[in-house]
């Protein structure tokens, strides 16, 4: 019974004096606001740019990536020869497998250009995009094209429509008509909306050099497998390698992580947030510090007549709570309505758990601040701090 009569003045104490020192409290949840309004948009940042780079890769259909032996599991380096795609689907533990072969073009629009990664595909196999929209492509030497949503996105470009693409070959410039008989989501590769095309198309637009012209190539990037039992994946390694040679196989996660600068960009960004969640501790730790410094008599007279040290202690727990909870709460809002406002080439997300992780570790910088003034309030004895002593 004491500790909740101990419980209910110390809340009582706690609110009254916000109340009665609203400004005060108010300027510091402004500075929590801003804080918090900076780590929700440094994680979403991250989220973004790691989407932006990552997005096709991790949306495979498949649960491993054949690489060229040597290449450092980094895609763009990787040559495989295009007809170990169809040694890999008798290997056993194998479901599926289908290339990947990568490049970048242009799609002109009337006023400008848009950079898009062209993808070359074999489809209803790995590699090949989920349809949201429209059909998946016809065949092999159909001039046809799957769009990723954020083409429509940034352009006028609709299903149906037809689009120009250009590509230099050797020392030219030169222009490819493509239909639109699809639209897909979620492919952004290497910080670019992808857009997907058969292996033939993909060939012939693709950026060559002089000495490639005329030529027909026989490899690929990457070959995407699927297996049959995701528990088997070591046993499915094996069984690859010893089928294949010169190859190395990976895990997409694995594959995710050696993408070009996708882990330094990751750990840049949230070496930031953490110190900026540092600074916010800091902050707050000053703050309440200076609060208990002030009220020094006050805490005295209350221990005089009879407070115990752990009704001052959740007084000052419970103020902390207050201000740090306003102050997320603002910036979380001003975060929201902010994000409304940017452009679909703004690479900023808003990943729910990304949020929530960064929420909750900001409602605990108020207490963990806030320590070293609450272990402070706790030892002030009543005789010194009336100067009795």
């Amino acid at each position: 019974m004491n500790i909740i009569k101990s419980f209910t003045l110390a809340t009582y104490l706690a609110f009254k004096e916000v109340i009665r020192n609203l400004g005060r409290f108010m300027l510091v949840s402004l500075v929590i606001a801003l804080i918090t309004l900076l780590v929700l948009f440094i994680a979403a940042l991250g989220e973004g740019l790691g989407n932006s780079n990552r997005q096709y890769v991790s949306n495979l259909d498949a649960d491993l990536l054949v690489y060229r032996e040597k290449a450092d599991l980094v895609i763009p380096s990787s040559r495989v020869n295009r007809a170990d795609s169809r040694t890999l689907r008798r290997v056993e533990g194998v479901t599926d497998a289908g290339i990947i072969a990568t490049s970048n073009t242009t799609i002109l629009l009337p006023d400008e250009v848009l950079k898009v990664s062209l993808i070359g595909i074999e489809s209803g196999h790995p590699g090949s995009p989920g349809i949201e929209q429209g059909r998946n492509l016809g065949s092999e030497l159909a001039q046809e094209v799957i769009v990723d949503r954020n083409v429509l996105l940034r352009s006028d470009i609709q299903l149906g429509d037809r689009i120009t693409v250009r590509s230099t070959q050797g020392t030219e410039d030169k222009t490819y008509e493509l239909k639109v008989v699809g639209v897909t989501d979620g492919q952004l590769y290497t910080f670019q909306p992808s857009i997907f095309v058969t292996f033939s198309n993909w060939d012939e637009i693709r950026t060559k050099s002089d000495t490639e012209l005329g030529k027909a190539s026989t490899t690929v990037n990457v070959i995407a497998v699927k297996a049959e039992d995701p528990n088997q994946i070591e046993t499915i390694k094996e069984n690859i390698s010893t089928r294949v040679e010169n190859i190395e196989v990976t895990d997409i996660k694995t594959a995710i992580e050696n993408i070009p600068g996708y882990s330094a960009q990751q750990t840049t960004v949230q070496t930031q947030a953490v110190f900026t969640l540092l600074i916010g501790i800091l902050v707050i730790g000053g703050f309440f510090q200076i609060q208990i410094l002030q009220k020094v008599p006050q805490i005295g007279v209350l221990k005089a007549i009879g407070a115990e040290n752990f009704m001052v202690g959740i007084s000052a727990v419970i103020q902390i709570i207050i201000v740090t909870v306003i102050g997320v709460a603002i910036g979380g809002g001003l975060s929201y309505l902010f994000s409304l406002s940017f452009p679909p080439t703004v690479p900023i997300v808003f990943n729910g758990v990304s949020s929530l992780i960064a929420i909750a570790a900001l409602l605990l910088i108020g207490p963990i601040g806030g320590m070293v003034s609450i272990i402070y309030a706790v030892r002030i004895e009543p005789l010194k701090a009336l100067r009795l002593s």
